[in-house]
């Protein structure tokens, strides 16, 4: 009917691919098959001063998903918010945790990096607001590393609500 259409089995593949992801993203989020891992931050003396979450996502084969194939979809499609939520909730248990366990040492600070699509929710500091509420940590030991990207997606909600997060108490990156 007056178009032109063009198919190729790569095309077909790359589409399969995509929804495999976005399907397995979704059932990760309903049985829990993410887990967050930390890595050390060290002062010059070698000291951990903190710690880096990083999600990594356990597939149903029992192997772990990457990153670089998972965070991209969940970015397009908006599961990167609750995801994003899932991690901060995560993080911020663990950070009371050790706090609580380690109550004779400096506090760890827990790094989170925070999408621009979450930055772009309206309730996003509405959304920290109740996790450190509910987890009961303290904010100055929460950092939220937030890209450049994040930040010139939109300048005016960005500002907004790294202002709302400042004010909560919590480190910006």
């Amino acid at each position: 009917r007056n178009t032109i259409r063009f198919f190729s089995p790569q095309m077909q593949s790359m589409v399969d691919a995509h929804a495999a992801v976005e399907n397995g993203l979704r059932a990760a989020l309903a049985n829990a098959a993410f887990r967050l891992f930390y890595q050390p931050q060290v002062d010059a003396a070698g000291r951990v001063t903190g710690a880096e979450a990083l999600i990594r996502w356990v597939g149903e084969d029992g192997r772990f998903v990457s990153p670089a194939a998972f965070i991209p979809v969940a970015e397009e499609t908006g599961l990167i918010v609750p995801v994003g939520t899932w991690v901060l909730e995560q993080a911020c248990r663990q950070a009371h945790e050790w706090a609580t366990v380690h109550s004779h040492q400096a506090p760890l600070m827990v790094t989170v990096n925070v999408s621009a699509r979450q930055l772009s929710q309206a309730d996003f500091g509405d959304v920290l607001r109740r996790v450190l509420d509910d987890t009961g940590v303290d904010p100055a030991t929460i950092c939220l590393e937030i890209t450049e990207g994040a930040v010139m997606a939109d300048v005016d909600a960005a500002w907004t609500m790294l202002r709302q997060a400042k004010a909560l108490g919590v480190y910006l990156a």
